[in-house]
């Protein structure tokens, strides 16, 4: 069997299903971050990502933004969790060609965005190789009472995201805000039961919640808040890059949170029992079943 045969879930599964950890592990595989013990009142979190040239960025794209992304889409994986980032180590895979003053621009990228967020970039590595490659590697710390998992979702919850969905591919994936703020303003004022943080599109990140929190949901067409009138349903629910917050609250919080007056937060459906999947409601009233599909490596 071929790599792309099984897939990145199916190779994700194959890789974790025989890994064993002691009792400092809180949370293991299967979630933004792992989370580890730290002290009576907070837990560490630690989450990596890679960018590679060709798949998450283009030889043509600027090299500041491609060294912001390769920080930002690990600070989002943070606030999935509702934590805050403070230290990173960065990796490159570097070719031999590559101007200096092309790697000063990218490591720019990468020390502004972290000034922003007052992280520290406390290491990291570099080796040759063929094309471009950025590792990020990050540690943050969240308060026991406002850490959020994908696993938390009930029947009944209200589904949310964060800002627009779709189109991310036309610049926004290089140039999002991580929502460290939103996040933590969310869990400091209200109930959140589960989140996630969209990279692969929003259905299939919602399926990782459905699939942790052992559930179904319904979501709206007409609800999801699109990047602009002319994106399309399908980038909306597939394309990813988005790195909006995906979240369930319960129905009350969720009428708390609305009149909060926060228009960042859009209401897209709801959480249902395990047996009626992922749905999608069209315009028409229609009810389908949304396919498994969104950004998958393999």
């Amino acid at each position: 069997m071929r790599i792309e045969e099984l897939g990145e879930f199916g190779l994700i599964r194959r890789i974790t299903r025989s890994l064993k950890a002691d009792n400092s592990v809180i949370k293991g595989p299967g979630d933004d971050c792992a989370v580890i013990k730290l002290d009576r009142s907070s837990y560490q979190l630690l989450t990596c990502d890679m960018i590679v040239e060709g798949v998450d960025f283009k030889p043509g794209d600027k090299p500041y933004l491609i060294g912001r992304k390769a920080l930002a889409v690990s600070i989002s994986d943070i606030a999935a969790c509702a934590g805050i980032p403070r230290y990173c180590l960065v990796s490159l895979g570097i070719p031999k060609y590559a101007p200096v003053k092309y790697i000063d621009q990218i490591c720019r990228g990468i020390f502004d965005l972290a000034r922003e967020f007052r992280i520290n970039v406390v290491g990291g590595d570099i080796s040759r190789a063929k094309q471009l490659a950025l590792d990020v590697s990050m540690y943050g710390v969240v308060e026991k009472k406002y850490l959020v998992l994908r696993s938390g979702a009930k029947p009944g919850d209200i589904i949310f995201v964060s800002g627009s969905l779709g189109d991310s591919i036309k610049g926004k994936h290089l140039k999002f805000t991580p929502r460290i703020k939103e996040a933590r303003f969310l869990v400091e004022n209200f109930k959140v039961s589960a989140m996630t943080d969209i990279s692969d599109g929003l259905a299939q990140d919602l399926r990782h919640i459905l699939e942790e929190s052992n559930a179904g949901a319904v979501i709206y067409a007409d609800l999801l808040p699109r990047h602009k009138p002319s994106t399309s349903l399908e980038s909306a629910l597939y394309a990813g890059e988005d790195f909006e917050l995906l979240f369930t609250m319960p129905i009350k919080e969720a009428r708390k949170m609305l009149a909060s007056d926060r228009d960042i937060f859009h209401p897209i459906g709801h959480i249902t029992e395990k047996r009626r999947g992922l749905r999608l409601i069209d315009k028409d009233l229609r009810e389908k079943t949304l396919a498994p599909r969104g950004y998958k490596h393999f």
